[in-house]
């Protein structure tokens, strides 16, 4: 017999009672068997350059990649549901209706083998923070670093050495997954800024650029250009600017929203995807995790991070901010398995307060690595430069380093990658549950990469 994951009857009927309440539920799928498409036929849903960055790194194309089958998706869709996202990797098709009962169809369905609610509620068409207008100034301080106020930042990692050598990001691609990217089109330091494209997963008419402002802060940490005042960690690498975060609210959908991000990211040859999310409690307290859940499997947002190695991308993620509160500990996708978790410390680099904690409950070391979180310098939504907290931002600075490593020996898999951070930190020999393995040296890892070519 099918299971479905249904809150009450009577919260439903509570629910319902509400104005212009519609619900959003993940349904889960049995198989693939009747897709229209084939794996010996990969350049249907994958581009040229997915399919070379599989290639080089000596990777298949298997069942996951093959999308949703549409005669499922059209036969949910003749329910009477919408149907916003889809993931072939989870084999999941994400909807809303205003019907909470569509439930029942959905479970008659004979290819479902199970439906969850994932949100519901009054939703807006555009989000409370994109009416909200900023001035522009873009008024820059000049330094005499080249990298301004951003160069301690950097050369913890010895990142300034690796850009000196040549590589700065170029033929790079980034995709951050975030929650907005207000006035990244308007300034200043981010005006040589190599945009690919955009793509909201949460309101697919609104304009990323109006919208919240923590992804332009995260994406100045990697792609400011403007020296003598700040210059971010791959200002030379290629971007996907992606929305997947609601941030009127706090539900399992956004999850689902991340999950065809990424996979969209994956289509388009994306290399490196930075995440600077974490998910633990939600507005329906039912769904919130307990520290069991902390093991790569439970939180969708995990299982799609942790896959994303076999596709060939690298992921960058923040461990989450919670070191202050009672739970303390890593929020997922922090917990994912081939991923690179970072922490956050300070300029003197002791760990930030806010940092949270690991490790996962199948004892894995999280977080992976550590990087300047507190009092980060980041452009503001002005265009100016001033400082944040928050492992948000000890990710970009980081994954933009990672970035330019991979430029400098592309000859690795996104594994390998993974592992040799790991080894170039400063705690390599024996990492722990606060710093992880320490503080990369991302020059140190090129050069030991390098050094073995040349023994060869």
């Amino acid at each position: 017999m099918k299971k479905i994951s249904l809150i009450t009857f009577a919260l439903f009927l509570t629910i319902a009672a509400q104005a212009k309440v519609s619900y959003k539920f993940r349904i889960s799928l049995t198989d693939k068997k009747n897709t229209e498409y084939s794996l010996d036929k990969p350049r249907q849903f994958l581009s040229e350059k997915a399919l070379l960055r599989r290639e080089k790194q000596k990777l298949a194309v298997d069942s996951t990649d093959l999308p949703v089958c549409s005669m499922y998706v059209k036969a949910i869709r003749a329910t009477g549901a919408r149907i916003l996202v889809t993931s072939k990797w989870n084999n999941t098709v994400t909807v809303r209706c205003s019907d909470s009962l569509l439930v029942k169809k959905f479970a008659k369905l004979p290819f479902v083998s199970g439906a969850e609610l994932v949100w519901s509620g009054e939703e807006q068409d555009i989000s409370s923070d994109a009416a909200r207008k900023d001035t522009v100034t873009n008024k820059l301080v000049k330094t005499d670093n080249y990298y301004g106020k951003a160069f301690r930042q950097i050369e913890i990692h010895n990142g300034q050495k690796l850009h000196e050598a040549g590589f700065r990001g170029q033929g790079m691609t980034i995709a951050i997954i975030d929650g907005g990217f207000k006035n990244a089109n308007q300034l200043t330091a981010l005006k040589s800024l190599k945009l690919l494209g955009t793509r909201d997963f949460v309101k697919s008419k609104s304009d990323l650029f109006e919208e919240n402002n923590h992804g332009m802060m995260v994406l100045s940490c990697m792609a400011s250009n403007m020296p003598h005042s700040i210059v971010g960690t791959a200002p030379e690498a290629s971007y996907w600017l992606l929305r997947s975060e609601d941030i009127d609210s706090e539900n399992l959908v956004e999850q689902d929203y991340w999950a065809a991000a990424i996979e969209f990211a994956d289509s388009v040859g994306v290399d490196v995807v930075n995440t600077s999310l974490g998910y633990r409690e939600f507005d329906d307290s039912s769904k919130n995790y307990t520290y069991q859940d902390l093991n790569g499997r439970r939180a969708m947002i995990s299982r799609s991070a942790g896959m994303a190695a076999d596709k060939g991308m690298v992921v960058v993620c923040s461990a989450g901010n919670e070191g202050r509160g009672s739970w303390k500990k890593i929020t997922p996708p922090a917990d994912a398995f081939n991923v690179i978790t970072v922490a956050a410390i300070d300029s003197t680099l002791k760990l930030a307060p806010f940092s949270s904690v690991g490790n996962t409950t199948d004892n894995r070391v999280k977080p992976d690595v550590s990087a300047i979180g507190q009092k980060s310098f980041v452009l503001k939504t002005s265009g100016e430069v001033g400082t944040a907290n928050g492992t948000s931002f000890s990710t970009p600075i980081f994954c933009g380093l990672v970035a330019c490593l991979w430029q400098s020996c592309p000859e690795l898999t996104a594994k390998q990658v993974i592992e040799l951070v790991r080894k170039s930190c400063n705690h390599s020999d024996s990492p722990d549950n606060i710093y992880g393995y320490g503080v990369p040296d991302v020059y140190k890892a090129y050069l030991s990469v390098h050094h073995e070519v040349a023994n060869k």
